[in-house]
């Protein structure tokens, strides 16, 4: 499931590091600086909010009571340099549902983030009817009236993410990164042979081409 994700961070590397994390999960990232542009978000909540309690104009404790008194029951993962059990606690009766103290990993935020949004909107069904194709993610399966279809590691990754994406325009690069994460270096194009050899195999597929950009996966 494609999670829409606003995350509050003042310091500008921070941001684009964790901006880039989140959107390898698929999910759709609103990035801002201040307080300001924060609460400009306020009244077209997300599914979380990832929000810095020391920011240059607004503090963090501001923001989460105007995201409450509008969304109570919108998750908010507070992030802060202080690591202070006041903090933790004063979050906690704001609202918040979880608390990092800088400096931590980007991937421990996903893995907070998505427990977190697994208790709040539920897990997602392991197996995904995309008919004629039954699609079992824990299985890393994939059959058509009963009869298995073979595909690689790379394929069934490529496959994910366009079912968890259904109806969004994906880039080349979102594809390469979500597929290959950091372990290729080479051209973009590499995504156009895995898109071919996954429409040979699944021919059913209803996968668009945008062309200049990427692809898309209409619901059928």
């Amino acid at each position: 499931m494609s999670f829409k994700i606003y995350l509050v961070e003042d310091d500008k590397n921070l941001n684009l590091v964790l901006t880039t994390y989140l959107k390898k999960e698929g999910w759709e990232v609103s990035s801002v600086f201040t307080g300001e542009d924060a609460l400009n978000l306020v009244n077209t909540p997300p599914d979380l909010w990832i929000l810095d309690i020391m920011l240059p104009d607004i503090d963090g404790y501001q923001i989460i009571k105007k995201i409450k008194s509008i969304s109570p029951n919108i998750p908010v993962i507070f992030i802060s340099a202080r690591d202070a059990d006041i903090d933790r606690v004063l979050g906690l009766e704001l609202g918040s549902d979880d608390y990092l103290s800088k400096p931590f990993l980007p991937r421990e935020l996903i893995i907070r983030s998505k427990k977190l949004l697994e208790r709040v909107y539920g897990s997602n069904s392991q197996v995904k009817d995309i008919a004629p194709y039954v699609i079992d993610k824990k299985s890393r399966r994939v059959k058509i009236n009963n009869k298995s279809i073979d595909l690689t590691s790379k394929e069934f990754d490529l496959l994910s993410f366009l079912v968890e994406n259904q109806d969004q325009a994906l880039s080349r690069e979102q594809i390469l990164e979500y597929v290959w994460d950091d372990d290729y270096f080479g051209t973009d194009r590499v995504v156009d042979d895995l898109i071919r050899r996954l429409r040979k195999k699944m021919p059913k597929l209803n996968i668009e081409t945008i062309y200049g950009y990427g692809y898309r996966m209409i619901k059928s």
